[in-house]
């Protein structure tokens, strides 16, 4: 690709033609850079609530206030994350690239000395800072790098995010049982190489801006009717809401499923962590699968198969021994998680043009609400029991019949046609 190469001093513009060339190709030594720092940004994201149980011993810490650390990380990464993407639409910024992972850095340096629970907050609260500056331009820039092949680079960006999100166990058996809260410091090093990749990603992004590419589509400039504009307003609450249902349940997985197994089979804590790496894996997995399953049976039936297949396997798992426990957070991590980036390709089509925007409402600001249901749950547990709470989140994923609201995609085809 010609612009690869093009001195950022020395901008060129491209003509129709090589503009649309540059649109069709596909880039992948950016998309495999920009997956890998999201497999970094989110793997730090994750030791977090790896490392709950370690906080919780450190500072003797209730289960409300670790639900309050989780609420800290979600609300940080996501509330502002529309705003960003709403901006980065307007004014594509690569620079925040560089900057969120330093964010970053400095949050996990002053977490892995943090000894009191007000210090804890203010670190995570930068982790998130830092996690909320990378996701939509990095979607942005995944989106650029994908030429024609726009499902694929969304599997490749995603599911380096939950691969990331699926180490966050095995961070905490090997790395914060034997070491203790100081472990996070090595974390810094993962930080380091994020920027020095975000450096280089983000020099290929603003070559690729000055050269002039566009993100607009025909379609996004159109004046749109009052009833098409009413119906997307409806299908993105819609979408947003099961986005955060979604999130919800893998937050009673991710922050308190190994209290639930210690509390109930005795398991020891570094056994417990298998368990959560096993449903986090199997949701990468999923993330990868989905859109290929998705182009085949449809966006939104894979959506609703989604939520609706994982519902039998939640209602049972509180009820098995731990073999079973095992299979059952297997099969329902890769059916839940199986329209992690089916939901951003929907959203997409409702949003041509706007990635940014699309990205705060989806994997920021619907995602990272999840960071609410964490607050409740830590609460319910504290009131009324463990085993109790999650016989009760077995029951969030059937709040996915919302799915049929959603238009079709025969509908979203026609919109983009018009």
């Amino acid at each position: 690709m010609q612009n690869d190469s093009t001195p950022a001093a020395q901008p060129l513009k491209l003509t129709g033609e090589q503009q649309r060339n540059s649109q069709q190709t596909t880039v992948y030594r950016i998309l495999l850079a920009i997956s890998f720092v999201h497999l970094f940004n989110d793997s730090i994201q994750a030791l977090i609530p790896a490392m709950f149980p370690i906080l919780k011993d450190n500072l003797v810490l209730s289960y409300a206030q670790i639900g309050w650390i989780s609420f800290a990380l979600n609300m940080t990464s996501s509330v502002i994350q529309p705003v960003i993407g709403y901006a980065a639409d307007r004014r594509p910024r690569p620079i925040l690239l560089p900057l969120g992972m330093c964010c970053t850095f400095l949050g996990v340096l002053m977490l892995a000395f943090a000894g009191n629970y007000v210090l804890v907050i203010f670190s995570v609260m930068l982790v998130g800072f830092g996690s909320a500056a990378f996701h939509p331009e990095g979607m942005r820039v995944a989106h650029m790098a994908a030429g024609q092949r726009k499902g694929l680079s969304q599997s490749i960006f995603q599911v380096g995010g939950n691969a990331g999100q699926s180490l966050g166990p095995l961070l905490m058996k090997w790395i914060f049982i034997p070491f203790g809260q100081i472990g996070a410091l090595g974390f810094t090093v993962i930080a380091a190489a994020g920027i020095a990749v975000q450096s280089y990603v983000a020099r290929w992004y603003a070559q690729m801006l000055n050269a002039g590419y566009s993100f607009k589509s025909k379609s996004s400039s159109r004046t749109m009717d009052p009833a098409r504009r009413k119906s997307i307003l409806t299908a993105t609450v819609i979408l947003v809401f099961i986005v955060f249902v979604r999130s919800w349940y893998g937050a009673s997985i991710g922050g308190y499923y190994s209290f639930y197994l210690i509390d109930r089979y005795g398991i020891s804590l570094d056994q417990a962590q298998v368990y959560i790496f096993m449903y986090l894996a199997a949701g990468a997995v999923g993330t990868f699968f989905g859109g290929p399953l998705a182009d085949r049976f449809g966006r939104r039936n894979l959506i609703l198969a989604s939520m609706l297949g994982t519902v039998p396997f939640a209602l049972a798992l509180p009820f098995v021994n731990p073999f079973w426990a095992a299979v059952l957070l297997i099969i329902s991590g890769f059916i839940l998680l199986s329209s992690f980036s089916v939901t951003v390709i929907y959203a997409q089509m409702l949003y041509p043009g706007k990635i940014g925007t699309v990205s705060g409402l989806i994997t920021g600001l619907a995602f990272g609400l999840g960071g609410i249901g964490s607050v409740v749950i830590g609460e319910l547990i504290d009131r009324i029991g463990i085993v109790t709470v999650f016989v009760a989140c077995g029951f969030l994923p059937l709040l996915g019949l919302l799915t049929l609201l959603l238009p079709n995609d025969r509908k979203l085809e026609e919109w983009a046609a018009e």
